[in-house]
């Protein structure tokens, strides 16, 4: 794990210096504060993320098609284990990722607008569980990991999207109001675990359907980094 997080962080030095060329590099993925907070009264987690700007504001220009659409994402990595958010035991890191990407919608079961239309509504904020992986074919040095449709192996949680990645669509609320985004995690969703340690990562991800050679979904830029080097040194506050 250290040695992913080590060579992460080199990959994301590098897509640093790129991100000064995107539209998306502003104020509004300037992190300056990550907590999660346990509230045992209620059986919940809450996981903030608080930037310079206002969360959540920007979101991503429509690309017309899936091939190369855009993603936007507020990312808590945790150390969390797979089996913990309903995946099967598999390497890499789990993480949070509140999304926003206007070309596709990957949470079939939610109706996040409340139109009661359930598969038009990608560019409202909403979260996911994916598990990272370590991606030298990516700026951001970090893709989503995939897997074979004939794998038996893999194990996914009911409400994931159908995708052959390790991801899910869990449909816990978010809310952005001014600097801040946040969600709600129910303790039994995370198996009760409620002592991890995790991080925020501002990113920008694209998604490929037509190049065999990159990854499906892969981080390409990324904006700010709340502890600076990606060692995940934050515990939920009690």
């Amino acid at each position: 794990m250290k040695s992913i997080l080590f060579s992460t962080f080199v990959f994301i030095i590098t897509s640093q210096l790129f991100a000064q060329q995107s539209d998306y590099n502003n104020n509004d993925f300037s992190i300056t504060e990550v907590t999660v907070t346990h509230k045992p009264e209620l059986g919940v987690t809450v996981w903030e993320i608080s930037v310079a700007g206002t969360a959540g504001k920007t979101t991503p220009v429509k690309a017309g098609q899936l091939d190369g659409a855009p993603v936007l994402g507020y990312v808590f990595p945790t150390n969390l284990n797979t089996t913990d958010v309903g995946f099967n035991k598999t390497d890499g890191i789990v993480a949070l990722a509140l999304t926003s990407h206007p070309d596709f919608d990957d949470t079939p079961l939610w109706d996040e607008n409340s139109d009661k239309i359930y598969n038009n509504d990608g560019i409202i904020w909403h979260p996911h569980w994916v598990i990272l992986q370590q991606d030298d074919r990516v700026a951001g040095g970090l893709s989503v990991k995939q897997f074979k449709k004939a794998d038996q192996t893999v194990v996914l949680p009911p409400t994931n999207p159908g995708m052959p990645m390790y991801m899910d669509s869990p449909g816990f609320p978010v809310t952005a109001v001014n600097n801040t985004i946040k969600v709600v995690v129910p303790d039994y969703r995370i198996n009760n675990n409620t002592n991890f340690n995790f991080d925020g990562v501002a990113a920008f991800m694209k998604v490929n359907t037509s190049n065999d050679q990159l990854p499906m979904l892969g981080v390409y830029k990324v904006y700010s980094v709340a502890s600076g080097n990606l060692s995940l040194p934050y515990s939920v506050k009690k």
